[in-house]
């Protein structure tokens, strides 16, 4: 069984999806951005799994389920951080980040049978998830985070790997106020979605 692995950072205003002030305050980003990341961690929750990590920048707090071992992030880059997470697996691993609170437990539950790795791309050029059977935090060292060619990079080293890579559906990371909306609208039930809806309401930003 796979390990599923969640990269994220306390969400403490100031700290967190800055890019969305304006139209909102650091205190409403923030709170999108604990919404976003309980919705994933209790997706994980519900996902069959050998183990379940919250890889965290900060402290944890009432919005983490119970079921997580919780491990720091390591310092260094994006890239650096991500390969230390891999580290500490042994077996198969799945890694998510917290900008997908859309994500369903269908695509966590992965199969490393017939393949070696999982690459799930993000639609601003990223990637929202990456897995192996036999993790090689290598293969995450010196990719350029933050870019318009991260994912494609991302994915060409796990191919010059010799990985039978296996792709995951593209989805939208919450970066800016229409990502919020894009992704609350296809997850309209969930806890990011009601958190938008009262910080639209209450202000009117976001619309």
């Amino acid at each position: 069984m796979t390990t599923l692995l969640v990269i994220a950072k306390e969400p403490r205003p100031g700290r967190v999806k800055t890019r969305l002030t304006p139209p909102f305050t650091p205190a409403e980003a923030a709170a999108l951005a604990e919404a976003s990341l309980a919705d994933t961690l209790h997706t994980v929750a519900r996902t069959p799994a050998a183990r379940r990590v919250l890889v965290l920048d900060g402290c944890p707090g009432p919005w983490l389920p119970p079921g997580f071992d919780v491990v720091p992030q390591c310092a260094g880059g994006l890239d650096e951080r991500l390969a230390d997470a891999f580290a500490g697996c042994a077996g198969p691993a799945l890694l998510i980040g917290m900008d997908t609170p859309q994500v369903t437990s269908e695509l966590l539950t992965v199969d490393f049978a017939d393949c070696d790795a999982y690459f799930g791309p993000a639609e601003d050029g990223g990637f929202w998830a990456v897995g192996m059977a036999r993790p090689d935090p290598g293969l995450l060292r010196g990719v350029p985070m933050s870019t318009p060619v991260t994912g494609a990079v991302q994915r060409e080293r796990l191919v010059a790997a010799g990985l039978r890579v296996r792709d995951l559906p593209r989805l939208r990371d919450v970066d800016t106020a229409a990502d919020a909306r894009a992704v609350a609208a296809l997850a309209p039930h969930g806890r990011f979605a009601a958190r938008l809806a009262r910080c639209t309401e209450t202000t009117g930003r976001g619309r």
